[in-house]
């Protein structure tokens, strides 16, 4: 599929070329929901921490006669049922298990996510930056004349140097590097706007079924 190339520059029109078998999925949601379950679940610290039952000081002394009381069958006081005893399935700090997913399964997500934005509209390439834009103004500019609002972009190292200071102060827009190229952010985000660089290096990352 071809894209037409934006330029900041002022530049002649280019085009790029992006595989089809990321531009013509369909989009699953509950795949997409099960990988952003995932992103955040990684994104939140597990500082919570209850003590267990083995974890609880004390004497392990039977509290009393298993038969004859009249009462229901105890051991120690760590147990749950009793005040100061251990927590049941309390929340275990930074040893909490948390779920693993598939690199394939993210990458169909990424790729999900990709051809969603472009059937959307709201997939742009960008050519990549080569001169610094000084002025925060000229690259506002930029956005407005091609009504990019509420914008992510995708930038790889070179382009993000020339334009970083002249972007990161507009209001809903963020800057990401292409290796940090994720589904909640550009989902979060209307309009994905990628340096062409960027998009050739996603491309081979997702169409590689090594990695």
């Amino acid at each position: 599929m071809k894209f037409n190339l934006l330029n900041i520059e002022g530049g002649k029109a280019e085009t790029i070329d992006v595989s089809d078998k990321i531009m013509k999925l369909k989009f699953n949601h509950k795949l997409v929901k099960y990988v952003i379950d995932w992103q955040l679940n990684h994104q939140k610290p597990r500082t919570a921490k209850t003590k267990q039952r083995n974890e609880i000081r004390g004497s392990t002394k039977k509290i009393y006669a298993q038969k004859g009381t009249g009462q229901a069958r105890h051991a120690s006081k760590k147990a749950p049922l009793f005040i100061g005893g251990g927590q049941a399935h309390g929340p275990k700090g930074a040893v909490y298990k948390i779920k693993k997913i598939n690199k394939k399964v993210r990458k169909l997500a990424l790729a999900q996510t990709l051809a969603k934005k472009n059937t959307d509209k709201k997939l742009h390439i960008l050519s990549d930056i080569k001169k610094e834009i000084k002025k925060t103004r000229e690259f506002n500019k930029f956005l407005l004349h091609n009504k990019l609002v509420n914008t992510l972009i995708v930038s790889d190292k070179k382009s993000e140097k020339n334009f970083s200071r002249s972007a990161r102060n507009i209001k809903n827009v963020k800057i990401i590097n292409d290796e940090g190229a994720n589904i909640y952010d550009m989902l979060k985000f209307t309009n994905v706007i990628i340096t062409s660089s960027s998009m050739k290096k996603i491309e081979t990352r997702l169409l590689d079924e090594k990695n």
